[in-house]
């Protein structure tokens, strides 16, 4: 099976190989054909720090070749997409049954490559602000990957977004998606303000700055941190935002804990509900790049310069996983 691993000897740090072994699913587990992935930050970072020969990819959609054993989750041949931890970055991955969802027709497989770690950290952190109708909201890093979905979504439940973007031409792209104001400083945030909610994926500074345009009570939800730590003291919600709470959000839990503490809904409902929105023509993912997996490595390198806005979603041709088209991989199936 053709697949990427790590190599700190290849560009970007990631090797193309026709040497994999073949996924062996647990029972709880059905084995897919990967069609589409899309990119992440983070794993520029998990390239990095993993052990060479490590085998990355989290956001996965594609077509189920053979069902769970357990007798849980889809048959095959339904088109699904997934989170998985690692491994995705290949012809065909084993997926944890919790992790999936079935994807509607209207959904493409790149476009739904692109919402699982994006869409369901977006609409996690959002849930975090309670009811939003009416309310005041504010995302830094409005274009990016989690942001353009966050903006969306904030603005479906009926805030009144305010999307804080890099520079003034990409103020254009923020008004597009739902906001109602665009800034590229927190300073001009202020006079929107003050805010119910605030999500910030890019920590350093920017954070300190939200925290003082929080309304007493509110919430700042923080899931990323590309500026680096950020210096916060009590004073900073003496500005106005008493007894505000700070939530540091970890997507990747299961069952996370929704606002009050109780369990919020599983991985596999969360995308379920994306892949409705996207259906319905009410969340819509903007990809920057779509390409052939073979260039992932180039993906990897423009996504570390900041060329990438959005999503990067890589495509495999349908006769690298399609045992109709291969009747060797059918039989090894």
């Amino acid at each position: 099976m053709r697949g990427f691993l790590t190599d700190p000897t290849a560009p970007a740090g990631l090797r193309l190989t026709g040497a994999l072994p073949e996924p062996e699913p647990a029972d709880g587990e059905f084995l897919m054909a990967v069609h589409a992935y899309a990119l992440n930050r983070d794993e520029l970072n998990l390239i990095r720090r993993r052990p060479d020969g490590w085998r990355p990819g989290q956001d996965v959609a594609g077509t189920v070749l053979r069902a769970a054993a357990a007798g849980t989750g889809p048959a095959a041949g339904t088109r699904v997409l997934a989170r998985l931890e690692e491994l995705g970055w290949a012809e065909r991955a084993a997926v944890p049954v919790h992790s999936a969802a079935v994807l509607e027709d209207a959904v493409t497989f790149a476009q739904a490559a692109t919402l699982p770690i994006a869409g369901i950290t977006a609409l996690r952190a959002l849930r975090q602000g309670g009811p939003l109708l009416g309310a005041d909201v504010l995302v830094t890093g409005a274009t990016g990957g989690v942001g353009q979905f966050a903006v969306q979504l904030a603005a479906a439940a009926g805030a009144r977004v305010t999307a804080h973007v890099s520079r003034p031409e990409r103020a254009g792209a923020a008004l597009a998606l739902g906001a109602r104001h665009t800034v590229t400083t927190l300073a001009e945030a202020a006079p929107h303000g003050p805010y119910q909610l605030v999500l910030d994926g890019i920590g350093g500074p920017v954070l300190t700055d939200a925290v003082r345009l929080l309304a007493p009570g509110a919430t700042a939800v923080l899931y990323g941190n590309v500026a680096g730590p950020s210096q916060l003291s009590i004073g900073d919600f003496y500005a106005q935002g008493w007894n505000a709470r700070l939530v540091g959000l970890i997507s990747a839990d299961p069952t996370p804990g929704a606002t009050g503490g109780e369990a919020g809904p599983g991985m596999a409902a969360d995308l379920a509900t994306l892949v409705r929105l996207v259906a319905d023509g009410r969340l819509t993912p903007h990809t920057t790049l779509t390409a052939d997996w073979t260039r992932t490595p180039d993906a990897l390198t423009a996504l570390a310069r900041r060329d990438i806005r959005g999503k990067a979603v890589l495509t495999l041709p349908p006769a690298a996983t399609d045992p109709a088209l291969d009747p060797a991989l059918d039989r090894r199936l």
